[in-house]
């Protein structure tokens, strides 16, 4: 991720093809951008795969010529062959020419920078290292047990008034306190990092002011855990052996913080709606035969965090699903496409239950070190909210529901849901800060009989006006129970 451009975009002329809203541009080429593409990208797609194949001719913003790879097996070859593609955009022919300039509006995306995203071979090799180092000592126990109270922090802000909007005042915000907590920066959780974090990447005009609001947390950051190292994941990163420089480090963290919280923040809304709209899925999660984790995978498949990544170019002449793909071209890593490619998925309606091999943290060299992260964030989340509104049901038709799409993701506007009224919790004392009193006798399923012993000759009583009521049997919880709510931090 790089620095959106300062310079404004030069003025279309009158009657540019690639500014009148035509699905088609140069040579007959679909463009993934304009009205045809924010209203239906995948049917966009669609329409290139019968026609082209697995791999096939488009045209991405200012008309610049892509190939958009769409196949399964074609993207996992590219992402996993860097003799023959890399992320280095410095090689790519619009690049050199000036097609891509910086003044591109996806030059943010592909820009070039000293980063283990673009970087390639030993340096890759040294920036990566430190990065999985770091993400090597994470307590992923202890974090998940501040996702459950961060999530119950949030959704006491709800739970009074009965309804919400669970993208707004939810998803848009779980995965940013997380990820601060992660970088030992939690005090600089605020509704403008939130906002900062998604309009960095949107190539607005207010891009480059949020990227530095960003990135002065970042490096202040930074020049604290130099003196003072604390346990979080800004200091190992720092105690790594590669030695990582100041500019290094920020630009880092600012990589792990915004690919994080965008991917996650997408995800959680994404399940939040299949769990609610889906009958599928609340039938089998009320069930019991659906886990939280495994609809998140099932979201990964069908609605991937990101639909794709701009871009791998190719480093020589080469061949990829039946086209002829020249040194310098660019190609488009396809994950929405390649998540619905017929050849691995005939039945899109078949339940993805056990299946990793989704394109959603992409692979290769490559493949994102935190979605281990990113998935417990989400089912985590999830599934607090579940526990603490069993109730929730979607407010409006689920044809309401509307998106923000661009050639990376779609964004669902808002998720408007009801449920009953609840007061809030205390989510300010630690998990297991009160450590029960040890237990002299275990029950595992149900408690043991108690011993026989023959009943005693009848003593009578005296009558009484109205016999007094038996107190209620008290069920105990069983041992699985309580684990669970000791996991998740109730």
């Amino acid at each position: 991720m790089t620095t959106p451009s300062s310079s404004p975009s030069p003025a279309a002329p009158p009657g540019c093809p690639a500014h009148h809203g035509a699905s088609l541009g140069a040579d007959g080429l679909r463009r993934l951008y304009g009205p045809e593409a924010d209203e239906d990208l995948a049917g966009v797609y669609e329409k290139l795969r019968a026609e082209h194949g697995p791999v096939a001719p488009a045209l991405i913003h200012n008309d610049v010529r892509v190939w958009a790879v769409l196949g399964h097996s074609e993207n996992l070859h590219m992402v996993r062959t860097p003799s023959q593609y890399t992320r280095d955009s410095r090689v790519w022919s619009a690049v050199k020419d000036g097609r891509a300039g910086p003044d591109h509006p996806l030059a943010p995306v592909f820009t070039w920078q000293p980063m283990c995203s673009f970087a390639e071979g030993a340096e890759h090799q040294r920036l990566r290292g430190a990065v999985t180092g770091a993400m090597a000592g994470l307590d992923h126990r202890g974090i998940r047990r501040h996702i459950n109270r961060y999530s119950n922090k949030l959704l006491n802000g709800i739970c009074e008034k009965g309804e919400a909007d669970l993208v707004g005042q939810f998803a848009e915000h779980l995965p940013m306190m997380v990820m601060l907590h992660v970088l030992g920066m939690p005090e600089d959780y605020s509704e403008r990092m939130v906002q900062a974090a998604r309009d960095m990447i949107k190539g607005t005009e207010t891009a480059i002011a949020s990227n530095a609001y960003v990135m002065e947390a970042l490096t202040r950051h930074v020049v604290r855990r130099r003196t003072q190292p604390e346990e979080d994941f800004t200091s190992a990163l720092i105690a790594q052996p590669q030695q990582l420089t100041d500019t290094e480090m920020a630009e880092h963290l600012r990589l792990v913080l915004i690919a994080a919280y965008e991917a996650t923040a997408n995800l959680i809304a994404n399940v939040l709606r299949m769990v609610l709209t889906d009958p599928r899925f609340r039938a089998q999660l009320s069930g019991g035969q659906m886990t939280v984790p495994e609809a998140v995978e099932q979201s990964l498949w069908d609605e991937p965090p990101f639909s794709a990544m701009v871009g791998y170019f190719a480093k020589q002449d080469t061949q990829l699903g039946g086209q002829q793909i020249k040194a310098g071209d660019g190609l488009l890593l396809g994950i929405q496409p390649g998540n619905v490619d017929p050849v691995v998925r005939p039945d899109l309606s078949a339940n993805m239950q056990g299946n990793r091999s989704h394109l959603a943290f992409s692979g290769g060299p490559h493949e994102c070190p935190g979605q281990d992260i990113g998935r417990a964030i989400a089912d985590t989340g999830v599934d607090a909210l579940l526990m603490r509104l069993p109730d929730v049901e979607l407010a409006v038709d689920e044809a309401a529901l509307s998106w923000r799409s661009s050639i990376l993701s779609r964004h669902l506007v808002s998720l408007p849901v009801t449920f009953g009224k609840r007061p809030p919790q205390d989510v300010t004392a630690r998990p297991m800060a009160q450590v029960p009193t040890p237990r002299t006798s275990w029950e595992v399923s149900s408690p043991m009989p108690e011993a026989q012993v023959p009943p005693a000759a009848p003593v009578p009583q005296p009558a009484a006006s109205a016999p007094a009521a038996a107190p209620a049997p008290v069920r105990r919880k069983g041992a699985w129970r309580r684990f669970l709510e000791w996991w998740r931090g109730y």
